[in-house]
């Protein structure tokens, strides 16, 4: 019969040194005072005071030494994420100092330590001996876990949140592999700690072997600083730092790489990027980002990123319910064989103030300005056959003023419809340009009427179905002045723009005539999430002004069809695509991606358009696939094949190992495209991480098999 609450005070009231006797709990099957004023409770025995938990079989307290003598089995929880199990031990009454012996200790239920004795030191330290330490799951006794580090003795620093292991030797499968002498690792509570991070083993067919050990530096709570080197058999010496802090109003991050190597032995190669975001004053953000790179080569030799354009911005914005402020300065370079920075629109500065109307049955209205300014770093005025592409030196500015106004309205049958209208004054001056040099102005307007009819059916089973017919009528008289085009020269046509007054993304090329856009929508919903959206439409024009590409799909007096959609079948499929062709039904442009699984198929062509800068045709067929092949293992595998080469352009395969106490990733890619800059190339990864340290986390151990 359990001891009541007034037995557990007696006990209490016996234990001078519990200076707060009201905060501590007792429960026993059995509890007797002896003459030598020893407190003996037995069987079952709980206590519980300062956060810490004991379970035991037999509990002796000695008023005389103030000290706690346990018989185990028992359990020690200190409440700091900490598990001793042990067969007995000698403690002080606070449950803080004193001797642990057949000890296994547990932290954070993800790292074991298997010792002969542990010493309670100052209520922060612990001194662990003859130790074996794992986070691997064994399921019975005298089993060899996969990987264990044995020590002399080991010390866990409770507020720092350290392991020192003195003597340790590094075990796989029970055999020896590494002896370190001295070894500090953090504990599994600790989520930032100076210290080495995961090795990574790479073999790149450019640079040959080499080894990156990343080791990490904390600057207090809010900043880190990550050195890595990377040396190779064949020459290469890089460094790469990572330098990131967090401020009171926002964050910046700073990373950066520096090479020495044989492929090119005269000059130094090099990758900086600087990224950064802050809240700012009344409601303004700012961010940020800074890009270079010494040449096109160094992304693919060492695997840095596929990029061929860098982009370095500093934008302000603000944004309230009707209106919007917005400013950027931006400069670009571009890495690609074919192109010259000097003769590219490299630095550019856009500004934008958008306010929004409500007025009340006459419907809505917003009014713009903006303004922009794009310089090159050529001077040379050049009038090439093709003066909107090949002008080396052009430097423009330009500003404008844009006043829209829409009105909707439900009409009988209930068809939904609107009137819209758009109004526009742009000016520009363009400098070292032998073909647009001087000054221009334009005006530009347009009206446009639609009507929508959304036919809507709900089943009794919940399935919605969704079938709305849409036209629009848009008039759009032809500018007198329609100058250069620059900022729209790639222009999608998708459902998206279907139903628009204008379907130039930039400011220098406006769409104009009478044209009639024509369309229907279709969705069907169920209870069970699931979504389909189909868009089908064209445009029809009263007469061909050859504004866009022929590659955009809305060349000509009609544009090409368009038919667009979105299936979301949850588990079973997800499928989007778009789709254009033309008459007789060839397809012109096709963009296909379906998923399932873990398994993603796409599907790209794109056709050769010389205003677009491609010369050739894009018709690429990509795969990417994840999938778990058991409890621990699981492949990757992705490639893209290019069937106007007919070679494959890329391919990946990786393959990750984890348990709750391992990680093995093991990665192999291949580039086969080539060009004057960049060679094919061969990539190989591998790096293991010993799971249960710091924040690495670990897997849900896996269950024992009666």
């Amino acid at each position: 019969m359990r001891i009541l609450p007034a037995i557990a005070a007696l006990f209490l009231s016996a234990m001078p040194a519990l200076a707060e006797p009201a905060r501590a709990i007792l429960l026993a099957d059995t509890l007797r005072l002896t003459n030598s004023n020893q407190l003996i409770a037995e069987n079952n025995v709980q206590i519980t005071y300062k956060g810490n938990r004991l379970s035991a079989k037999r509990v002796i307290y000695d008023q005389a030494l103030n000290h706690l003598t346990i018989e185990g089995p028992f359990t020690l929880d200190t409440g700091d994420r900490v598990v001793v199990l042990a067969d007995a031990a000698e403690l002080d009454a606070d449950l803080v100092n004193g001797i642990i012996r057949g000890a296994l200790m547990v932290l954070d239920q993800r790292m074991q330590l298997s010792a002969a004795e542990i010493q309670r030191v100052d209520g922060r330290y612990r001194v662990l001996q003859n130790v074996a330490a794992s986070s691997c799951h064994i399921c019975a006794s005298g089993d060899t876990p996969l990987w264990e580090i044995r020590a002399r003795r080991v010390i866990h620093d409770e507020v720092e949140k350290q392991m020192y292991f003195d003597d340790a030797h590094l075990r796989l499968a029970g055999l020896p592999i590494l002896y370190l002498p001295r070894l500090r690792l953090p504990d599994p509570t600790l989520t930032r700690a100076t210290g080495f991070l995961r090795p990574t083993l790479t073999v790149n067919s450019d640079v040959g072997l080499g080894i990156k050990t990343p080791y990490f530096i904390t600057f207090g709570k809010h900043a880190d600083v990550t050195v890595t080197p990377f040396v190779t058999n064949k020459d290469s010496r890089s460094l790469s730092l990572g330098y990131r802090q967090a401020f009171q109003t926002g964050e910046i991050s700073v990373t950066g790489t520096y090479t020495r190597d044989k492929l090119l032995v005269d000059n130094p190669r090099f990758y900086a990027l600087a990224t950064g975001s802050f809240d700012l004053p009344r409601g303004y953000d700012l961010t940020f980002r800074a890009e270079t790179v010494s040449d096109a080569a160094y992304f693919q030799s060492y695997g840095l990123t596929e990029k061929d354009r860098l982009v370095t911005f500093a934008q302000v914005q603000r944004t309230t319910y009707d209106t919007t402020i917005y400013g950027r300065l931006l400069g670009t370079q571009s890495i690609r064989a074919t192109e010259n920075n000097a003769t590219q629109p490299s630095l550019m500065a856009d500004t934008d103030w958008q306010h929004r109307f409500d007025l009340g049955a006459l419907g809505e209205a917003s009014v713009a300005l903006q303004a922009h300014a794009r310089k090159r770093g050529s001077t040379d005025p050049f009038d090439g056959p093709d003066p909107d592409n090949n002008a080396d030196g052009r430097d423009v500015l330009g500003y404008g003023l844009r006043a829209s106004w829409q009105k909707n309205a439900v009409l009988p049958y209930g068809i939904l419809g609107a009137l819209q209208g758009e109004l526009r004054a742009d000016a520009y001056r363009v400098a070292q340009d032998a073909m647009y040099q001087g000054d221009y102005g334009r005006i530009h307007a347009a009206l446009g009427g639609e009507l929508r009819w959304p036919l809507v059916k709900i089943a009794k089973n919940g399935i919605s179905q969704t079938l709305e017919p849409v036209a629009q009528l848009v008039l759009s008289p032809t500018s007198s002045s329609q100058v250069f085009n620059e900022d729209s020269t790639l222009v999608e046509f998708d459902e998206g723009n279907l139903f628009s007054l204008n379907r130039f993304p930039g400011t220098e090329t406006v769409e104009d005539g009478v044209r009639l856009n024509l369309g229907v929508n279709y969705s069907r919903n169920n209870v069970a999430g699931q979504h389909i959206a189909i868009s089908f439409g064209r445009v029809f024009r009263a007469e061909s002004l050859d504004q866009f590409s022929q590659g955009s799909g809305l060349n000509g007096v009609n544009s090409d069809w368009l038919l667009a959609s979105q299936i979301d079948l949850g588990a079973v499929l997800t499928l989007s695509g778009r789709l254009l062709f033309d008459d007789s039904f060839a397809a012109t442009k096709t963009d296909i991606r379906a998923t399932r699984g873990g398994m993603t198929l796409g599907y790209l062509y794109v056709p050769a358009d010389l205003a677009e800068e491609r010369t050739t045709s894009i018709s690429e067929l990509s795969l990417s696939t994840k999938q778990n092949l058991s409890d621990h293992w699981t492949a990757t595998l992705a490639s893209r094949y290019d069937f106007v080469s007919n070679n494959t352009a890329k391919g990946s395969l990786g393959l990750v190992y984890r348990n709750e106490c391992l990680l093995v990733d093991v990665s192999l890619s291949r580039s086969f495209t080539s060009s004057t800059n960049v060679t094919p190339s061969t990539d190989f990864g591998l790096s293991v991480e010993l799971l249960g340290f710091g924040a690495s986390g670990a897997a849900p151990s896996a269950q024992c098999r009666s």
